[in-house]
């Protein structure tokens, strides 16, 4: 996979942003783990599980790598359901 499958079709503005900056992360492996992660669930998620990811993603790649990899652990104020169901997402399989 080089990118996202789903279309940004129908999505607010929000949703949009986000969905191209998951995809848009600056190394390869961040943007196929938060880029397909964002294909399966941005739609639908809330509010707040969007303010949470906005948040995510301005954890620095090799700090939010090592944390989704266990290698490491994610500052207390990132440590939220949502990054935990990004950590558990499995392509195909949404968490």
């Amino acid at each position: 996979m080089t990118g996202s499958t789903r279309s940004s079709e129908g999505l607010d503005e929000r949703r949009k942003r986000l969905l191209f900056r998951c995809w848009h992360r600056g190394t390869r492996e961040m943007d196929l783990i938060l880029g397909r992660f964002a294909d399966a669930a941005i739609a639908d998620l809330s509010d707040a599980e969007l303010a949470q990811l906005e948040r995510l993603i301005e954890v620095p790649d090799p700090d939010l790598y090592a944390a989704l990899s266990g290698d490491a652990v994610l500052a207390v104020e990132y440590r939220t359901p949502l990054f935990d169901r990004v950590k558990s997402f499995r392509p195909g399989h949404f968490a």
